[in-house]
């Protein structure tokens, strides 16, 4: 259907090495590969997002730098809408460096640059893009006071509004009333609920927890396991594919990429979570942030 969806958030350059182990403090390690990919949170989310069949807007702010020039020109061969993609004259773009082990676990250092400069004022500047909105998708590598003013106008506008809480940290009480869908992963959850989540029971402890503060839908995202659903009466897990993992440092954005998507197409809940861990799956097959998300044809394919 080709709905609206407007992602608010962060976009880095990252630099990768992907080694037989992640090393300890004081420690290093020869050899490995050396890989510098576009990423960030809301970047890999408008990018998986737009390769699946959404209609994607992205608000940001770059560097007036290499950096930030290439994201633009690469968020436009997406296919992504870069008119309120803002430059910042102070701050250089933001980079993440990235450790990848041999299982494709990772460890991650972020320095956010101008991702840190957008401010709510940037955002109150964009109500007529929101307004206009089918979807607004948010994270938190923005200041958490962003997040807040973007998910409250949305809100306001009668706009669906999906948070994913990562990295993760507490949240403003008035904000979990904002949400229609939060998609929180096990530590996430345990962060904002104080239920360890590691089994369905306890998924179901932290989504009702969490739908008591005001969200109406919970996905859990458990890594391998899949993804819990809760619509606020009713929860279910949905089984990922058996895939072999190479890099599972943006499964998350992609799978939040592909269910704004296949909510936007109207698809109900369970059924978009089960798109959405598709999605995921065939991405942590693949080395890289926004180079693994796949594309609609390929998620389709797939049993």
């Amino acid at each position: 259907m080709n709905r609206k969806i407007v992602v608010i958030g962060s976009t880095n350059t990252d630099m990768v090495v992907k080694s037989a182990r992640i090393p300890a403090p004081g420690e290093t390690i020869l050899g490995g590969r050396f890989l510098m990919n576009p990423g960030g949170k809301g970047a890999n989310q408008a990018v998986a997002a737009a390769r699946l069949g959404g209609k994607v807007t992205f608000v940001a702010k770059v560097g007036d730098d290499l950096f930030g020039r290439e994201a633009r020109a690469l968020f436009k061969k997406e296919g992504i809408c870069t008119d309120y993609v803002q430059t910042d004259a102070a701050e250089p773009s933001g980079v993440a460096l990235i450790m990848v082990d041999a299982k494709g676990e990772n460890c991650i250092a972020v320095a956010s640059g101008a991702n840190g400069a957008l401010m709510p004022e940037d955002i109150e500047a964009v109500t007529g893009l929101i307004a206009q909105a089918d979807c607004v998708l948010l994270q938190l590598e923005t200041p958490l006071e962003t997040v807040r003013r973007a998910a409250e106008l949305a809100v306001g506008l009668g706009v669906p509004v999906i948070l994913n809480p990562a990295p993760a940290c507490e949240l403003p009480a008035d904000l979990y009333d904002c949400l229609e869908v939060i998609t929180p992963n096990e530590s996430e959850a345990e962060l904002l609920t104080g239920v360890k989540v590691s089994d369905e029971a306890s998924a179901l402890r932290a989504a009702q927890a969490l739908c008591e503060r005001g969200v109406l839908q919970v996905v859990i995202t458990m890594g391998a396991q899949g993804a819990y659903v809760y619509d606020g009466s009713d929860g279910v897990l949905v089984p990922a594919p058996k895939v072999e993992a190479v890099d599972t440092t943006a499964a998350g954005d992609v799978f939040n990429g592909a269910l704004a998507v296949a909510l936007e197409d109207e698809v109900p809940l369970e059924e978009a979570v089960r798109f959405a861990v598709k999605a995921a799956a065939i991405s942590v097959t693949r080395l890289g942030a926004q180079a693994s998300a796949p594309y609609r044809k390929e998620v389709s394919g797939r049993a």
